[in-house]
């Protein structure tokens, strides 16, 4: 069995993006904007990071419909996941608490006891959700997936609840095992100087492309035991199940699916929410050294997107297909450490719907999703699905942005640059024209519809 180039230290499965997170409405490509509600499409995000940050940026009487597609529903999965813990409402489980369990489940191969409780518990309600034939929260929507996906789901829910009980017959995955099997297959020869590269990729790659509030220490114990989150002292040594995941691998001939970790253990998830802070307070420095770390900016980044989610809480939105949306009584209650947590939030004016796996190219088709999205995002990895047909499901105002491959590691520069001229050329083929004002950089590139 082999797992691979020795260059693919980003995975085959995206945990995290390879960008910070954005707010996709207030792009400013356009003076004017249609009022009502805003469609935004994600393809391929890997976390909702855009979707909290978009979210934090409405203003008080705008909405906004966020659809997703990704390439698998272990991805789907642990979105919806992590969405759920940011609805949990700070009534039921204290702002700093939520924020250090969000931190530790999105990035750390291993976690809490505490923080274990709270993803099985919230697991155990996703399971119930995902077999509802209708929404069962005006927020999180599933029914639009296909009924095997839906299954897949619930199964996926189900297996990180049984990880810890799995019988002698199938234990667990370790995933110490898991992360060090990656490390050696990604370092080879280079795995007994190890170190030496986890600091290289730190000072010649990150902070060199200007990430320097990434710690040493933090960096080098993430990229050894997959630990990038420890806020509190604690015994961090359960088994993250919502980073595992299976790979098939061609093993004599046969095809092998393998269970284990196969997300990114090189950029690291300090680039979705703890590179970039609009509290500059949070990056200054003393003697040259940042003073805050990008663990110190990831906490204070989503304590802000959660307080700006709890602000906007209110009742279900008259939009959705939630049918209880008077009932405040009926809605259901969970066990979180032996207290009764009500149900979710139900942000005024804020819906995200997940789209079957193979949905995209079949957008065009249906009637509903023409010229819908004001907003089109693809990440890196789902370039090659741009294509002409986007601009029979763009609306006139559109925006397109694209993840490009800055802080993909394993790129030297000529490939960086190259990724970023195919992106222009791909997008100009598909009608798009880049934006020049400003509003690109060298980690997302924008696009305008071309007017003839």
């Amino acid at each position: 069995m082999s797992a691979g180039r020795p260059s693919e230290g980003a995975g085959c499965i995206t945990w995290w993006g390879f960008s910070p997170a954005r707010d996709l409405l207030h792009i400013d490509t356009h003076k004017h904007r249609r009022e009502g509600e805003m469609n935004v499409l994600l393809v391929g995000s890997g976390d909702p990071r855009h979707i909290l940050k978009t979210i934090a940026g409405l203003q008080d009487k705008q909405s906004v419909h966020i659809w997703v597609i990704e390439n698998n529903m272990e991805v789907v999965a642990r979105q919806l996941l992590l969405l759920y813990l940011a609805l949990i409402p700070q009534d039921s489980m204290g702002i700093n608490e939520k924020t250090e369990v969000f931190l530790e489940v999105f990035g750390n191969a291993e976690i809490r006891s505490q923080a274990e409780e709270v993803l099985q518990c919230v697991a155990s309600q996703l399971s119930l959700s995902v077999t509802e034939t209708m929404a069962t929260h005006a927020c999180l929507n599933t029914t639009l997936l296909k009924f095997k996906e839906r299954d897949e789901l619930d199964m996926i829910f189900k297996s990180w609840i049984q990880t810890r009980s799995s019988s002698p017959e199938r234990p667990a995955p370790i995933m110490s095992k898991a992360w060090d099997y990656r490390v050696r297959q990604h370092l080879g020869t280079r795995y007994d100087s190890k170190k030496g590269c986890f600091e290289w990729d730190l000072t010649m790659k990150l902070h060199e492309k200007g990430c320097g509030v990434i710690n040493r220490q933090q960096y080098m114990r993430w990229r050894e035991q997959g630990l990038a989150f420890e806020m509190r002292e604690g015994v961090y040594q359960i088994t993250n199940p919502s980073l595992l995941s299976s790979r098939v691998f061609s093993q004599k001939g046969d095809k092998v699916a393998i269970r284990g970790y196969w997300g990114d253990i090189v950029s690291s998830p300090y680039l979705s929410f703890g590179i970039e802070t609009d509290d500059k307070s949070l990056l200054k420095t003393q003697n040259g050294q940042p003073i805050k770390t990008a663990q110190d900016i990831s906490f204070a980044n989503l304590q802000g997107l959660f307080q700006s989610l709890s602000s906007r809480r209110g009742c279900p939105t008259t939009s959705q297909t939630y049918t209880d949306a008077e009932d405040d009584t009926s809605i259901r209650t969970v066990s979180i450490k032996g207290e009764m947590l009500k149900d979710l939030m139900y942000p005024n004016g804020i819906s995200v719907t997940f789209l079957p796996l193979d949905s995209f190219h079949k957008l065009p088709e249906k009637q509903k999703y023409s010229q819908f999205f004001n907003t089109i995002y693809f990440s890196a990895s789902f370039v090659h699905q741009l294509g002409p047909m986007m601009r029979q499901i763009a609306a006139p105002d559109a925006v397109l942005v694209v993840e490009l491959a800055k802080y993909i590691l394993d790129l030297n520069k000529e490939q960086e640059a190259g990724f970023a001229k195919k992106v222009e050329d791909i997008a100009l083929e598909a009608g798009f024209e880049p934006w020049h004002e400003g509003t690109s950089n060298d980690v997302h590139a924008v696009f305008v519809q071309h007017i003839k």
